[in-house]
């Protein structure tokens, strides 16, 4: 069986005109070569497909793209579509509908997002080579995810995503789980993002993909489980000119296959229009990179250490945050306060840099 994981996905101003057109080698080169025989292909889509609808209001950019983009994906070999992230929301209820339309009209089965927070939290079931698959996807609160009387995403819930994937284990052969989350451009996951990867495992997660970060990470192996924080971006290019936005991870999942070999990891990395395959010297040393931080994650010092000077990097950014919490008076704070209190990844950063006294010394580095 071969199953594919791409990591977030967003047509650019680089890229829109090829996938919306159905240039698919133009989009995605090689990789089309790699993935055209596949059992299922899995991707999250990080924008709302639309040609409508009102930004919504929040911190940092709305994506969208035309609708036409879903039909590409779907000539590419893409089976299911994760939704569950901070974008898809960005147009509101009309940007919305018209994602979910369009995955329709192409054929593209999508989950993670739902009417409510209830309705999104519905199980997908997968089926190739007589084997059922589970794939759970959930997000970090960051403004699109669904409220009890309003649709969105699935965000994630230390109590009930457990449960879900615990639920999903008992009606599959092997279970999926796409996090939307995590600090971006951090390459080592804060300490709450691994207890919580680690708890999903122990839930009955085969696997958990990190994403959201836009960066490469690191992969660990926990209890029979693999977990991979920071996958990196599919297909999102000219976007942000970062070192760490311009590769991503093509995971090659074989659920049959022995534990060490049950993944493969394919590098991938931007060009002008769209991405292709990394290979030579280049890919080795991306895969050298990524399973090297492994050491780094077993040993706790030297991953604090990492996580902390990550932390202190973006320091100024919360600090005027905190400058500027009530500018607009004592009833109105400024929206970048309230959204570090909101999002997980934000708030793993906050408790980092500003331990109480009870933790200050624990976490010295």
């Amino acid at each position: 069986m071969k199953v594919f994981f791409g990591g977030d996905i967003c047509p650019t101003q680089a890229t829109e005109q090829y996938i919306a057109s159905g240039d698919i080698r133009t989009a995605f080169g090689d990789v089309c070569d790699l993935v055209k025989d596949n059992d299922l292909f899995i991707v999250n889509l990080e924008c709302a497909l639309t040609e409508q609808g009102t930004p919504i209001r929040k911190c940092g950019p709305n994506l969208r793209a035309r609708p036409s983009c879903a039909q590409a994906l779907k000539d590419l070999g893409v089976t299911d579509v994760g939704l569950s992230n901070n974008h898809v929301y960005d147009f509101g209820h009309a940007g919305f509908a018209d994602t979910l339309e369009a995955l329709e009209k192409a054929g593209l089965r999508y989950t993670g997002v739902g009417r409510n927070e209830q309705d999104a939290r519905k199980p997908h079931y997968m089926t190739a080579c007589e084997k059922t698959i589970a794939l759970v996807c959930v997000c970090e609160h960051e403004y699109s995810y669904a409220l009890p009387d309003r649709e969105g995403c699935w965000g994630f819930d230390p109590f009930e995503t457990m449960e879900d994937i615990s639920i999903a284990k008992a009606h599959s052969d092997y279970v999926i789980v796409m996090y939307h989350g995590g600090k971006e451009q951090s390459v080592f996951p804060s300490p709450r993002l691994r207890r919580a990867c680690q708890g999903m495992v122990r839930a009955g997660a085969d696997l958990v993909l990190c994403q959201h970060s836009h960066c490469i990470g690191v992969p660990e192996e926990y209890r029979g489980g693999h977990i991979v924080y920071g996958q990196g971006n599919f297909n999102f290019v000219g976007y942000v000119e970062h070192p760490h936005w311009h590769n991503g991870l093509l995971l090659e999942l074989d659920p049959d296959a022995p534990y060490a070999r049950a993944l493969t990891y394919h590098p991938v990395k931007i060009i002008e229009h769209g991405i292709e395959l990394c290979h030579g010297a280049e890919k080795q040393s991306i895969l050298d990179g990524f399973h090297a931080r492994t050491a780094v994650l077993k040993d706790n010092a030297a991953w604090m250490k990492e996580w902390d000077d990550f932390c202190r990097s973006v320091q100024p950014g919360y600090r005027k945050a905190v400058a500027s919490a009530f500018t607009g008076g004592e009833a109105v704070p400024a929206q970048i306060f309230p959204h570090y209190l909101d999002c997980e990844a934000h708030t793993d950063v906050w408790r980092q840099l500003y331990p109480t006294w009870n933790r200050e010394d624990s976490i010295e580095v």
